[in-house]
């Protein structure tokens, strides 16, 4: 597997689950049923996910962070209104997505910076063991040319592509947050697969 599908390969969701108990779903119920900290226990689950989402969204970390902000007031805000048929996850994505898109529109400019060192990219980890100098050169070269092909990438596109690999998304869930059509999304994102590959050589 190349280095540019290990850093977008979609993690064991299973095991997630298993780790942190308690469903999205449940802790949504409890915030509601006026449950004290159940929502700093949703925040802190997906923080780091919705952040470098809006990171690769926006291209400039001091924006995504105070879009990030946004979404979980906005979140806060509405969690009445989440229907419980659908996924936590399908939600929060589908208000940070909205998010990103108005400020794009407000703003009108293009992304600027790239993805900060060390954030969440949703890749399968590393072997434990020390690389060597010129395996570390190679990953930060192809991770560099990664996001600046993200960078190039048509935002429809990307979003999808995100959403996918970063957000671990099926792609029924990434049709409800985009509210495009089944066949839209698979096709954008095997035409933004393609267009990564391309880049990457």
């Amino acid at each position: 597997m190349t280095p540019a599908a290990v850093a977008l390969a979609p993690r064991d969701e299973s095991l997630t689950r298993r780790r942190v108990g308690i469903s999205d779903e449940s802790l949504v119920r409890q915030v509601l049923s006026g449950a004290e900290g159940s929502f700093e226990r949703l925040l802190k689950r997906h923080q780091s996910g919705i952040y470098a989402f809006l990171c690769r969204m926006t291209g400039n970390p001091d924006e995504a962070a105070d879009i990030a902000q946004e979404v979980f007031m906005k979140t806060f805000a509405n969690l009445e209104q989440f229907n419980h048929t659908f996924r936590f996850k399908t939600w929060l994505y589908r208000i940070a997505a909205n998010a990103a898109v108005d400020r794009r529109r407000r703003r009108r400019r293009g992304p600027t910076v790239s993805l900060e060192p060390g954030e969440e990219t949703g890749g399968t980890p590393l072997p434990s063991r020390e690389p060597g100098p010129d395996e570390v050169f190679q990953a930060r070269e192809t991770k560099a040319r990664m996001e600046a092909a993200l960078r190039e990438m048509p935002a429809s596109y990307r979003e999808v592509l995100l959403l996918r690999f970063q957000g671990e998304m099926r792609y029924d869930e990434i049709a409800a947050v985009t509210r495009l059509p089944l066949g839209t999304v698979k096709n954008r994102i095997f035409r933004a697969r393609e267009m990564l590959r391309k880049a990457l050589g």
